[in-house]
């Protein structure tokens, strides 16, 4: 019963996949859009239904196997639980949905079933990747999922920005998926199985042999390369020269397969301390530079970029403290609100509209963000007590329950703005410590769903950690003071100066771009960037 259940969810990509196959003259010139994106909407569904049955089946039943087709633990088999099950329904509807907007968004294209096509066969390989229960299938997927991406990154070839995109892209692919190919022949030399399970006790039954130690931060890096981390998340930045619909799915997706890739591997990534401080230090960093960098964009597609990275290295930073269910709970958060952010850019100027409302006059007092910053801190704490959250017991939790809470500050700060009003300053407290409490509740519910899934959440364990944790809390602290402060000091000269340098990212992804035009120049691409720079940097008499 199980298996005929586990192939039924492997309908999905089978179905993805055979539309992906589906030539684009099957039909006239004026029908076989129309044929593709109707097939393609078809199979979403399908794999939707299929994801929602093997769900429910999951929560009745628990975890579902099928036997391995292979020899010697290496070979096709199928594994869902509730991880993975989540994970298939969460992908199953966001691509339904962008499949859906891609139908009118390209309407006219002539290039749209390719466009289509191309989308299903990246849905296809993220979804099987989802469902794989041997290593060696989820390797392949992993890779198939990267391909797929680089055929929609480059589907207006004539854009040099969009292929200059795609190679960064390529090339960063291609060392995650040397790292991933180092780890699974060394997985498989030390367990003798690929199998998720024969690694997942490997993992658990003692301190890790060197080889599993390797393995673990090689999966650590794959994680990082994937999920665009410091300093080689500049490809991320620059898929916005694609179609909004790659832009929805890669962000709400295809990203966070470096998030799953931990979490899917969590307890022998969780065994290596080094691999744990890798994910925590670069994930933390990267999350604090993009953060800043987020704040001084004007267009909306790049925001939301930057945005993406520092979610994802928020992400990896719970991975990297042992919150693997907050990490889950983060990953289904981020893209459902990713996806529906870049879906609906095009409508930002009515959003904004429509939020506008007068403010008093005068001059905020100069002491309410640090009254505000106060007043959530303490509000949250004493929220996160109730739960049993505690740098201690939760570091990981309480980090980033820390930061949720610092984002309601300028909130609570505008509630003590020039008027203050003891009724207002009350109800946007109250309304924050509901959010503490949603929040933490929804933790604590993830962690009970995924409990045979995932690892118990770690507590402290050492000096290191309980620096990062104090590093993570201070450091955003700092920076939701700097966003306050910002106002007051946006037309000093030294800010000025300062604001041309963090717009542009510290130059790091200007750096990526000279290193891969030396390593794959094109005339084109030349041409290209450097009507791209005459634009971001106008000359002297161009200014005047």
């Amino acid at each position: 019963m199980q298996t005929s259940l586990l192939w039924f969810a492997a309908l999905g990509p089978l179905v993805l996949a055979a539309v992906a196959a589906i030539p684009v003259r099957v039909a006239e010139p004026r029908h076989r859009a129309r044929v593709v994106r109707d097939a393609a909407q078809a199979a979403a569904a399908i794999a939707l239904v299929g994801a929602l049955a093997v769900a429910v089946a999951v929560a009745v039943r628990g975890p579902l196997t099928t036997g391995l087709v292979g020899h010697a633990g290496v070979g096709l088999s199928l594994a869902l639980d509730a991880l993975s099950a989540s994970m298939l329904l969460l992908v199953s509807f966001i691509g339904l949905v962008v499949l859906r907007y891609a139908r009118h968004y390209l309407d006219g294209d002539p290039g749209q079933p390719r466009f289509v096509a191309r989308l299903c066969a990246t849905l296809a390989a993220v979804l099987t990747l989802i469902i794989a229960g041997n290593l060696l299938p989820f390797a392949a997927a992993w890779i198939a999922t990267s391909l797929g991406l680089h055929g929609l990154l480059v589907f207006y070839r004539e854009r040099a920005a969009a292929v200059l995109a795609a190679r960064k892209k390529w090339l960063v692919s291609r060392a995650g998926d040397l790292c991933l190919a180092l780890a699974v022949v060394l997985v498989y030399a030390a367990v003798g199985s690929l199998e998720h399970a024969d690694i997942r006790a490997a993992a658990i039954q003692g301190e890790l042999s060197l080889p599993l130690h390797v393995a673990a931060v090689l999966l650590a890096l794959t994680a990082l390369l994937k999920s665009a981390q410091f300093p080689l998340h500049g490809w991320l930045l620059d898929v916005m020269e694609t179609p909004t619909p790659v832009s929805a799915l890669l962000h709400a997706g295809i990203v966070n397969a470096g998030g799953f890739l931990v979490l899917r591997y969590a307890d022998l990534v969780g065994a290596s301390p080094f691999a744990l401080h890798l994910l925590a230090l670069v994930g933390g960093f990267t999350a604090l530079v993009a953060s800043v960098v987020m704040l001084t964009q004007t267009s909306i597609k790049v925001a939301l970029a930057w945005s993406t990275v520092a979610q994802m290295g928020f992400m990896l930073l719970q991975c990297g403290l042992g919150a693997w269910s907050a990490a889950l709970l983060h990953i289904v958060a981020h893209s459902l609100y990713k996806a529906h952010a870049f879906l609906s850019s095009g409508s930002v100027m009515d959003v904004q509209r429509a939020a506008w409302a007068p403010t008093p006059g005068g001059q905020p007092h100069p002491a309410r963000i640090a009254l505000a910053l106060t007043l959530v801190l303490g509000t949250a704490g004493v929220a996160a007590a109730l739960f049993g959250v505690t740098p201690v017991s939760k570091p990981g939790v309480f980090a980033l329950g820390a930061v949720m809470a610092l984002g309601l500050v300028h909130l609570v700060a505008n509630a003590i703005d020039e008027r203050p009003s003891t009724y207002v300053i009350g109800m946007t407290l109250a309304r924050a410590a509901v959010v503490a409490l949603a929040w933490l509740a929804l933790q604590a519910s993830a962690e009970h769903l995924t409990a045979s899934a995932l690892p118990a959440t770690a507590p402290l364990t050492g000096a290191l950690d309980a620096v990062i944790v104090l590093l993570v809390v201070l450091s955003f602290a700092a920076l939701t003071l700097f966003q306050g402060w910002l106002p007051r000091v946006a037309e000093s000269p030294r800010w000025q100066a300062w604001h041309t340098h963090v717009v542009n990212g510290f130059y790091v992804n200007t750096l990526s771009n000279r290193i891969v035009l030396a390593l794959w120049p094109s005339a084109q691409l030349m041409a290209g960037t450097s009507q791209v720079a005459a634009q971001t940097f106008p000359t002297a008499g161009d200014r005047a």
